[in-house]
């Protein structure tokens, strides 16, 4: 198989420039102590194929010191083979192949056994045909790569079976009613439809919290802020555990006088404290305690007023191998039930905000999250 052939790009085909756009400078500033702050590794080689740049993310992505490739042919410096163990740049000969080429596209290849995505930009004198002056090779690590595609299939896979359960419900119940509609009495039929219309609403709140990893990973979250009581917020949302059917001498809140007003997206505030409050009564034991504390927070700009809110319970607490887990996407330690997104949302939202949040070992010996939120009062209110 030509490797050459497969590679081989026409740029006037693909819509891509004849030559490659550099900064001003050209190479030569390219190839300075600008090269080491790139993310990617380059590697650039003169007219005779000498190495004459290999930076700082090159050598930790090949593993190849720079004193060692620096003076050498690109060929020795960077041995490259595809899979089936064929030399790349025998293959594609940057040097005396079709005159024109200005790239080769990215590619998964072999680095004495390290798997490397490589991409190469022929620099040449005076557009298609003409002499190259320079071969110019990105390397990424395929690592990150990898793992974004697991992330990816784990979440394809999660959705998947977390959508087939209610679904399968709401299908049977609703078939069933519609096909003996006569045969059964008022009560069942609405058991029926209260067992689907609760299946809708777990449908409906994976697909709000696939909506709000979206946001936060994508740094695309919106924030209305506005002034929040905190200490309200929390009384508002005991007073909901309790109407749903939890005892009143469950939750203790313990407060410090005169909390500072926080500048914060009030639906956001109510999704943390809802998710960490239903985390603690769902998957903790005895007593939930929520303590506020009046702190200090220090930021970029100097300190702030905050507040520290703490929420325990009296459970079993979490393994201290599993903590730094905990705020990760679709853990459930050794629960069952839930998508393991609730936590992970939770991070994302305090941080957000500025804030910060942590898990560990109560003193009664369960979990223990606490979170910190600055005041964040813009000076027009503050």
């Amino acid at each position: 198989m030509d490797m050459d052939a497969d590679l081989t790009v026409d740029p006037s085909a693909a819509g891509m420039p004849a030559t490659p756009v550099f900064p001003a400078g050209g190479l030569d500033a390219l190839c300075g102590p600008a090269a080491d702050a790139l993310p990617d590794g380059l590697v650039v080689a003169d007219a005779n194929g000498t190495v004459c740049c290999f930076n700082a993310a090159a050598t930790r992505i090949t593993g190849v010191k720079a004193e060692d490739a620096l003076g050498k042919h690109l060929s020795d410096a960077l041995p490259l083979e595809d899979i089936d163990g064929r030399r790349w740049w025998v293959c594609t000969d940057p040097y005396g192949g079709l005159g024109i080429r200005t790239r080769q596209p990215e590619r998964n290849l072999l680095l004495g056994g390290r798997e490397v995505l490589v991409t190469a930009s022929y620099v040449r004198q005076a557009g298609p045909n003409s002499p190259l002056t320079h071969v110019v090779v990105a390397l990424r690590c395929t690592t990150a790569r990898r793992r974004g595609e697991r992330n990816h299939a784990e979440l394809v896979a999660t959705v998947a079976h977390e959508l087939r359960s209610p679904l399968t419900s709401v299908k049977g119940f609703t078939a069933t009613l519609l096909a003996k509609w006569e045969r059964f009495t008022d009560e069942q039929k609405r058991l029926m439809l209260e067992t689907v219309d609760a299946d809708a609403d777990r449908v409906t709140r994976l697909i709000t919290e696939l909506l709000d990893i979206s946001r936060i990973d994508s740094g695309r979250l919106q924030l209305h802020r506005e002034i929040v009581d905190l200490r309200e917020a929390v009384d508002r949302h005991v007073r909901a555990q309790i109407a749903a059917g939890h005892t009143e001498d469950r939750f203790r809140v313990h407060a410090d006088a005169g909390l500072p007003e926080t500048y914060m997206d009030r639906d956001k505030l109510d999704q943390i404290l809802g998710n960490l409050l239903e985390n603690a009564v769902r998957h903790g034991a005895g007593a939930v305690t929520i303590e506020m504390t009046r702190i200090r927070v220090g930021g970029a700009a100097g300190e702030d007023d905050g507040t520290e809110i703490t929420v325990s319970d009296e459970g079993p607490g979490i393994p201290d191998e599993l903590l730094g887990r905990v705020f990760t996407r679709f853990w459930r330690g050794n629960r069952r039930g839930g998508t393991g997104l609730g936590l992970y949302i939770v991070k994302g939202l305090v941080e957000a905000h500025g804030g910060t949040i942590d898990v560990g070992r109560a003193a009664s010996g369960g979990a223990r999250f606490r979170f910190r939120l600055p005041a964040g009062m813009p000076d027009a209110l503050a």
